[in-house]
């Protein structure tokens, strides 16, 4: 049972917290900035940018999927500048606009494209593809000391560990710059802090984990994830350390709960078949926030 475990289990459940806990990080500073819009539109600005990087290198890697998603980005930027000046529409809904639009048209360009080799598809799009990140080189607990099983682990584990562990170190590093200018950007700006460019990090953070996770998880759990653990954080308390840590401790149990969830509770219900990991860990992540909204000390009357 512990060596099935190891090897079906434990991987996908592993990739999964890590990719819900780096969108959570930024997050918080999204939703402190009334900017929580932009996680939902960058989990869906980078589908067509990656699709682009896919059908121009040939393959799935993480540099050319970063690039295309750069691009995509910056295209998106630019569509919302010329719609907001010479149609007179409103910034949310010109973002609104664009990012679906380019969601659309990524999903129609994987309709089009030749992916049956490689996890890029529609549904992988949406959901990912955890449940096949299995580790065949595992024979039990003894595999997580053995460095020949470790070769073997799947890609996407090592890509969301460095990337969890670069927005954590740098969120660590710049802690001080991103609580004034998330709090007062005036004070901010009078004590020379460049708050702009402190703005575009914290985007570009969101980035960087809405990119890693794509591959693995899909959009779905990149849209839940900065989103409802930060917001079921901020209703916990209202120190920035503490939401942060409340943040990660429900993003971390949504990916856990959601995945046991989606693969055993339809079986505990006689149902024949499990149901999307992505889908039960983002359903978890709003239960969490519902809860939260409830039963929170910190909740709006």
């Amino acid at each position: 049972m512990g060596a099935e475990f190891v090897m079906l289990s434990l991987p996908p459940m592993v990739i999964g917290a890590l990719a819900a806990m780096a969108c959570a990080l930024p997050g918080n500073f999204l939703l402190l900035r009334r900017e929580a819009l932009i996680g939902d539109a960058i989990s869906h600005v980078v589908l067509p940018g990656i699709v682009v990087a896919f059908l121009l290198t040939g393959m799935v890697a993480t540099g050319p999927m970063m690039l295309g998603a750069a691009g995509a980005a910056l295209l998106a930027a630019v569509l919302i500048a010329t719609i907001r000046r010479f149609g007179g529409v409103e910034p949310g809904a010109a973002m609104g606009v664009v990012f679906t639009t380019m969601f659309a048209g990524g999903v129609l360009l994987l309709e089009q494209s030749n992916t049956a080799s490689v996890h890029l598809d529609v549904e992988h799009a949406l959901y990912g593809n955890l449940e096949s990140l299995i580790w065949i080189d595992a024979v039990g607990w003894g595999s997580l000391l053995d460095p020949r099983a470790l070769a073997g682990l799947p890609p996407e584990l090592p890509r969301m560990a460095v990337t969890f562990a670069v927005v954590a170190v740098l969120t660590a590093l710049l802690w001080r710059p991103l609580k004034l200018s998330t709090f007062d950007a005036g004070f901010a700006q009078s004590l020379g802090l460049p708050t702009g460019a402190i703005g575009l990090g914290v985007t570009l953070a969101a980035a960087l984990c809405a990119v890693a996770a794509f591959d693995a998880v899909g959009s779905i759990i990149v849209i839940a994830m900065f989103i409802c653990p930060p917001a079921a954080a901020r209703l916990m308390t209202n120190r920035l350390e503490r939401q942060v840590a409340w943040s990660l401790a429900f993003a971390l149990a949504s990916a856990v709960l959601g995945y046991v969830l989606a693969g055993y509770g339809p079986l505990w219900l006689g149902a024949p078949a499990s149901v999307s990991a992505a889908g039960m860990i983002a359903t978890v992540s709003g239960m969490i926030l519902a809860l939260a909204a409830v039963f929170a000390p910190h909740r709006k009357a």
